[in-house]
């Protein structure tokens, strides 16, 4: 049997969202993650939540690209693609590579469950999967054989095909088989027999691929090359969580967050409530207005308030977001941005909640936006928000998206106790009993709280008067106190980090933002490969733009900003600084894909 070296696969499984597609998948990554490999991932759920079985609608996928070297996206076409019944087949082809390998599950491709989805034939057998390399196993069978000693129902035993897949896919990829092994006994520890049926069905479909002559060769792909440290796989929701400890334990303060259940910000909310960690209060409201207003209070009292949602529940937020602005009150919003409007597609991505993060309040209301570029920087980005609110006393909107808040990849961890302490601005508030007097270069007014000697002080959503913090109907006042709310958010754009990657003589110049900065950056290499030269700018802080972006603007005939939404960012852009940019878009609730995207810029540049 032959061993083939690859420097790079892509991995796909699609099944029923009950056939336990996320776990196999996130096996396969922590495997992987094990051995030294880089990987990105690409979950994709059901927007319904229980769509009926075998239909297109149920189909639930599990993307997974790992390599001997650095990459930034989880891949366009898959390598191999596990199909466990007809329904994942006919959602997932298009995008298998010409000759690539497909596992299926023959079992499932029943008469019935063929014309549930309009086959005419079976595609095993009239030609559909002519260009492929097949695999076909009675998964189900095997699996039900491999149970029998288990004690399990036929119906309970089924549920362990995925493991068998896993198993097939583990020896063809020479993933590390005992740690997983060990992994299914301790999930499962609380029912040995649930335990013993999905082990048995593991170690089944690892054996039948030593053993079957229906796979010939299998593979091996070396360690990635990462600097020196200790590692961990992670999604950008677990990220965010790690990062609103280290910034607790950074500032020194206690961490409040408030939340209500939303996909996909859910994650957030109860991974820091299952965190055993001095100093967290979690608290889940009866809705999104209850969640914000507790985390305004938290932060009234002095602690590091965050709340977590999605695009439904920045609308509900927003009136509070206003009283948080008003008051001056350091508190991080998390908008895990998801294809709308409405319910539209709850666990699909997209890039559509930038205008209302800058703009979807009432009255002038102006409050910082910025936005992660990986799971990776999901950690550092909260850190930052937090920096951010604190030093300039008002709310930071951070926008990430489903596809960051899913999706994986190998993270160095750092040395908290190395990382930059967050300081709220030094005033001196025994002389004074002035709430709102000022920091000259931040215009940031005192973090005071509740007990503090002579700083009583009246914090709510009636106009303030200029240094004092009574309640004012003075319109001079409140002229004065607009223009030093809008100058003192304009100043945070000295804190704005942007990305740039110049290339000399280029014409044109890519902007990305958010999760598309992976893919960007990789059709950039390919187009400097091909002779065509580009440049490429990556932006974090999305509100206020930094200031130097128009200097650079200028050396460009064409730029191109690359968004998931309509054009929101290229509409600010044109806005702010008056450059004819162009948008290359995509609102389909996928990511760009890199051919996709390369032929799209290519495109782009041939038309100007």
């Amino acid at each position: 049997m032959k061993r083939k070296k690859l420097n790079k696969v892509v991995i796909h499984f699609a099944g029923d969202s009950g056939d336990g597609m996320q776990v196999t998948g996130a096996q396969l990554t922590h495997a992987s993650a094990v051995i030294g490999n880089d990987i990105q991932t690409l979950p994709n759920f059901p927007a319904e939540i229980r769509a009926p079985a075998g239909t297109l609608a149920g189909v639930s996928g599990f993307q997974l690209s790992f390599s001997d070297h650095d990459i930034y996206t989880p891949g366009d076409k898959y390598d191999v693609l596990i199909a466990m019944n007809p329904a994942a087949l006919k959602a997932t082809l298009p995008r298998l590579k010409h000759g690539g390998m497909i596992i299926i599950d023959n079992d499932k491709f029943q008469l019935k469950e063929l014309k549930k989805l309009g086959f005419i034939d079976n595609p095993l057998t009239d030609g559909t999967l002519d260009a492929y390399r097949v695999i076909n196993i009675p998964i189900t069978s095997l699996t039900l054989s491999a149970t029998e000693s288990s004690g399990l129902s036929r119906a309970k035993s089924r549920k362990c095909k995925n493991m068998f897949a896993l198993g097939v896919v583990f020896w063809l990829f020479e993933r590390p088989y005992s740690q997983t092994f060990d992994w299914i006994g301790t999930k499962y520890k609380d029912n040995e027999n649930v335990a013993h049926a999905n082990q048995a069905a593991f170690k089944a479909g690892y054996d039948f691929a030593i053993t079957t002559e229906l796979l010939n060769e299998h593979y091996y792909i070396e360690p990635a090359q990462f600097p020196n440290g200790k590692y961990k796989q992670l999604t950008g929701n677990t990220a965010f969580s790690l990062g609103c400890v280290a910034a607790s334990y950074l500032a020194n303060r206690p961490l409040f967050i408030g939340g209500y259940p939303i996909t996909p910000a859910s994650d957030i909310l109860h991974l820091l409530a299952n965190m055993d960690v001095p100093g967290i209060t979690a608290f889940q409201a009866e809705d999104e207005m209850g969640a914000i207003g507790a985390a305004i209070g938290a932060a009234y009292g002095g602690a590091l308030a965050i709340t977590s949602t999605s695009g439904p529940g920045m609308d509900l937020k927003a009136e509070a977001m206003g009283l948080a602005v008003m008051a001056e009150l350091p508190l991080v919003i998390i908008d895990v941005q998801r294809a709308g409007p409405s319910t539209g597609m709850p666990t699909k991505v997209e890039q559509s909640d930038l205008s209302m993060a800058i703009y979807g309040r009432h009255g002038e209301c102006p409050i910082p936006v910025l936005a992660p570029n990986s799971p990776n920087d999901c950690f550092d980005i909260i850190i930052e928000a937090f920096e951010m609110a604190i030093k300039y006393m008002t709310p930071v909107i951070v926008l990430s998206d489903a596809y960051l808040a899913n999706s994986a990849e190998p993270w160095q961890i750092p040395d908290v106790a190395k990382l930059k302490k967050i300081k709220p601005i030094n005033f001196d508030l025994e002389h004074s009993q002035a709430p709102y007097q000022r920091d000259s270069e931040t215009l940031s007014r005192p973090w005071i709280t509740p007990g503090e000697k002579n700083l009583m002080h009246c914090l709510g959503g009636l106009e303030k008067q200029s240094i004092s913090g009574h309640i004012s109907y003075d319109p001079i006042n409140h002229q004065k106190m607009v223009d030093l709310r809008h100058h003192k958010i304009a100043n945070t754009a000295k804190l704005a980090q942007f990305e740039y990657i110049k290339n000399e003589d280029a014409e044109t110049l890519l902007i990305s933002w958010g999760s598309t900065r992976g893919v960007v950056y990789t059709v950039l290499n390919l187009l400097k490969a091909e002779g065509v030269k580009a440049s490429m700018i990556h932006l974090r802080h999305l509100f206020p733009l930094p200031i130097k972006l128009k200097s650079i603007f200028n050396h460009y005939k064409n730029v191109m900003v690359i968004e998931l939404n309509k054009g929101q960012l290229r509409t600010l852009i044109r806005s702010e600084f008056l450059v004819d940019a162009h948008g290359i878009n995509k609102i389909s609730g996928q990511p760009f894909f890199v051919d996709e995207l390369k032929n799209m810029i290519t495109q782009k540049i041939n038309d100007l």
